[in-house]
């Protein structure tokens, strides 16, 4: 399972926690401008925009976790088992994206969520997979940029593009539910509230944090997006590079999933595999790993922007101690 958000802060940050049961060769891709990008039914793009994201590279090709173009639009696939309905056709006069270019196809085709909006209201995601034996993957997106945020499904009910006022994307059930689910919530606060309770007696506020009694501290997806939430929406930092992005990893860190607490498969436990901040206004790229806690940095603008190969960075996820005496 994941959780991505966003922070506005000065510069737009976005990024998520890929909650899985280990790594599968992910690393850090940096594709150029001039990179060759083919798309099963639209015409190759010899240029385009440079991207930044998570992925691996499989035959030469980049298969995005998630990702930010220079523009600042910035995407994440989430995982969405059971819901996630692709096509199994090609419909004519719209644009067709297999679901593993996704992620390259709008990144290279919008520059913000207005314009990723008006190609989505003609688009068909299919089901073809990559190669034979590689499985489509069932995703939903969380799409930002500057001013905001969008989630897309694919579900039986077709292709349905919702607006993101929470700016928060989990798993399972389907959006709307999520959106509804914050109403149970709507007497949180971060502040100590005055008891309502109706009992005339001497109330003892014996510690901080009361106002946010019932918020929910459990790794179901359900309860990741109300604390993530609610988490994001009381953020406060400073405006630098360093405060945000250290905001941002604490509110990432509030939904974290720790090896034992959620049994992922015969003999394993979900975790999360990286954790990562995109500041999608000056393409850096910063993550840590489950082993490895210190935060790593990309910035895209080293690479050659202008070249035709993609740049790719392996995870540094060997335990990094500072030894200080």
């Amino acid at each position: 399972m994941c959780t991505a958000t966003t922070l506005r802060n000065g510069d737009f940050y976005f990024g998520r926690n890929l909650d899985l049961g280990g790594q599968h060769g992910e690393k850090v891709l940096v594709v150029p401008r001039a990179f060759p990008l083919s798309f099963r039914h639209h015409k190759a793009l010899e240029r385009h925009e440079a991207i930044i994201g998570m992925g691996v590279m499989m035959n030469g090709y980049p298969l995005f976790y998630d990702g930010a173009n220079e523009s600042g639009l910035a995407v994440a696939g989430l995982n969405f088992p059971g819901n996630a309905v692709y096509s199994e056709s090609i419909q004519e006069g719209r644009h067709n994206v297999a679901v593993f270019e996704f992620i390259p196809w709008l990144l290279t085709h919008a520059g913000s969520v207005d314009e990723a909006e008006l190609l989505l209201s003609s688009t068909v995601l299919l089901s073809e997979p990559f190669a034979p034996g590689v499985p489509t993957a069932t995703l939903h997106w969380m799409i930002s940029d500057k001013e905001r945020s969008i989630v897309v499904e694919s579900t039986s009910t077709g292709l349905h593009v919702y607006d993101n006022k929470a700016e928060v994307l989990t798993n399972n059930p389907e959006f709307p539910f999520h959106m509804f689910s914050l109403n149970n919530y709507t007497r949180l606060s971060p502040s100590d509230q005055k008891p309502t309770f109706g009992i005339d007696m001497d109330y003892d506020v014996y510690c901080k944090g009361l106002g946010g009694l019932g918020l929910p501290g459990d790794l179901s997806s359900v309860s990741r997006f109300i604390k993530a939430a609610f988490v994001r929406a009381n953020s406060v930092s400073g405006k630098d590079e360093s405060s945000n992005v250290s905001q941002f990893f604490h509110i990432l860190g509030s939904v974290d999933q720790q090896r034992g607490a959620v049994i992922y498969g015969d003999g394993e436990y979900e975790i999360t595999v990286y954790a990562a901040c995109i500041n999608a206004s000056k393409g850096f790229y910063y993550y840590h790993t489950y082993d490895n806690p210190r935060i790593n940095k990309v910035d895209m603008h080293r690479e050659n922007l202008e070249g035709s190969e993609i740049s790719v960075f392996p995870l540094q996820d060997k335990l990094d101690i500072l030894e200080v005496n």
